[in-house]
């Protein structure tokens, strides 16, 4: 049965500081959920087991999830360990990403019997009662919901624990579906705040959520609602606390950043401006921008700015006029090709990472070939290939001419090819030259990975790695490949 609940929250990145304060303040829904005080004692001395499919974004939200739950008491389970609590944070973005999405939740399940297990994120959204009848799934939670997962926890997780013994003495009980909790896209308007790091180097901070592009392929705008995003001052306070926790490098998330300020009237250029300014960031990172939103102003801006760095992702999905038509993009291929030249010409070392769609609906050969020569003919850095896949629902499926999945696989193929030649070329322009690296950290007795300020992969060999270089900015030589291609080799300055 849908249960449909009213509520304006965010969780506050700090709220395990006010439990009480949160609950009052910020949910509006039925009697049950409207608490003065939210019951933690269910939390108490329970371990629990995470699991993220999808973007950066979500594995940002989900970190947060496990900081939250970790001020209450519940402790990430241990390899091997079995969990009194799975959270799967799901996306949906391809049918693969769908059945991984539920291929994950069983193994889960499997893994930890008698767990509770709750499931949000994308797929919880879209497809919130097929979750809900997964045998056991507990709690379904979708994208507004999950703004207050503690409070739906202490809830539902506590009914459950409560009825505990009175499970055990049924004989055969009737599998039931678990509640699901999910508004209408149009109803989805809570905005949940994440900058962390979980068990990475790096923090992630969530600047923005939503789309409101609809693109004919995508199912995102559906799953995460409109474009909405919190003020400046919060973000730049978020990106303060990383700095006292000791973070050197921030990568910005979202679903559509360069849309920043629909909710509060402020610009993208305006957030990059003042995230510089915090100290002890050192590094920033923009994961992605539409090229109709890449600004100049912004280009420029990142140039000669202290902390932001050579680095930029653009989605371009088609380099066929007519493919981007039929997806309702919102640029041409001429406009896409021009804001590379502008990041080229303001920052000649800067990586491009290209985000490319293959084999949608309209495709023809001769479109596809069009895509083909114009990022042959581009300085970008790497590509990231994605065969299209159908989604139930979307405008696409309108579109009469479809490519076979094994043309798919050949057009995907040559693309990675022109990627792997692209970035191995960009990488060779500097070997032998002096880079400063950001390691991260690595299991003991395993070479430790880091990147240059212009997304450079480095390895430093077992024998030379330290745990005390985890989050260290350290200057290298970099040579040559390592034994996959897959990053340069560095030797420390100090050898």
């Amino acid at each position: 049965m849908l249960k449909e609940i009213s509520q304006k929250s965010a969780f506050s990145r700090f709220f395990c500081v006010s439990l009480q304060r949160h609950a009052e303040s910020q949910c509006r829904g039925p009697p049950r959920y409207r608490k003065n005080m939210i019951d933690t004692s269910v939390f108490q001395g329970k371990t629990a087991a995470y699991f993220t499919l999808g973007c950066k974004l979500n594995f940002s939200e989900t970190s947060t999830f496990g900081r939250q739950l970790q001020a209450l008491g519940v402790r990430t389970a241990a390899k091997g360990e079995q969990a009194d609590l799975c959270l799967i944070n799901t996306c949906s973005v391809t049918e693969v990403a769908d059945r991984k999405c539920r291929q994950a939740i069983h193994r889960l399940v499997r893994h930890h019997p008698g767990a509770f297990v709750v499931v949000t994120g994308c797929y919880a959204q879209l497809e919130g009662e097929t979750v809900s009848h997964i045998e056991g799934v507990d709690l379904v939670l979708g994208s507004d919901e999950k703004a207050q997962l503690v409070q739906f926890l202490a809830e539902e997780w506590g009914a459950v624990l409560r009825k505990e013994e009175e499970k055990r003495q049924e004989d055969a009980p009737t599998l039931q579906p678990s509640p699901y909790y999910k508004k209408k896209t149009k109803d989805i308007r809570s905005f949940a705040p994440s900058c962390s790091r979980g068990n990475r180097t790096r923090y992630f901070l969530k600047v923005q959520d939503g789309c409101d592009y609809f693109c004919t392929y995508c199912t995102i705008p559906y799953a995460r609602g409109f474009s909405r995003n919190p003020t400046i001052a919060s973000l730049v306070a978020q990106a303060e606390e990383a700095a006292r926790e000791g973070g050197k490098e921030i990568v910005l998330t979202g679903v559509n950043i360069g849309d920043f300020g629909k909710s509060t009237g402020e610009r993208f250029i305006d957030l990059v401006r003042a995230l510089d300014q915090v100290e002890g960031i050192r590094r920033y990172r923009i994961s992605s921008l539409e090229p109709d939103l890449l600004s100049d102003e912004l280009i420029d801006y990142c140039a000669h700015s202290r902390a932001f760095m050579p680095h930029f992702h653009v989605p371009l999905q088609s380099g066929s006029d007519e493919v981007l038509r039929l997806m309702h993009r919102h640029y041409d291929s001429q406009l896409f090709a021009d804001k590379i030249g502008r990041i080229k010409a303001a920052m000649p070392n800067a990586f491009i990472g290209v985000d490319v769609m293959v084999g949608c609906r309209g495709e023809t050969p001769e479109c596809f070939e069009e895509t083909y020569r114009l990022l042959d003919a581009l300085p970008v850095s790497q590509l990231h290939v994605f065969p299209y896949s159908e989604r139930p629902g979307t405008a696409a499926l309108k579109i009469p001419y479809v490519v076979d999945e094994h043309e798919k696989k050949v057009r995907c193929h040559r693309l990675l090819e022109l990627s792997d030649k692209k970035t191995a070329d960009f990488y060779v322009h500097y070997i032998g030259q002096q880079a400063e690296v950001l390691f991260e950290k690595a299991t003991r007795g395993r070479a430790m990975h880091g990147f240059t300020r212009n997304y450079i992969r480095v390895e430093l060999p077992p024998q030379v790695a330290r745990p005390e270089f985890d989050n260290q900015l350290m200057t290298v030589t970099l040579g040559g490949f390592n034994h996959d291609h897959s990053a340069l080799l560095a030797e420390l300055r100090s050898q």
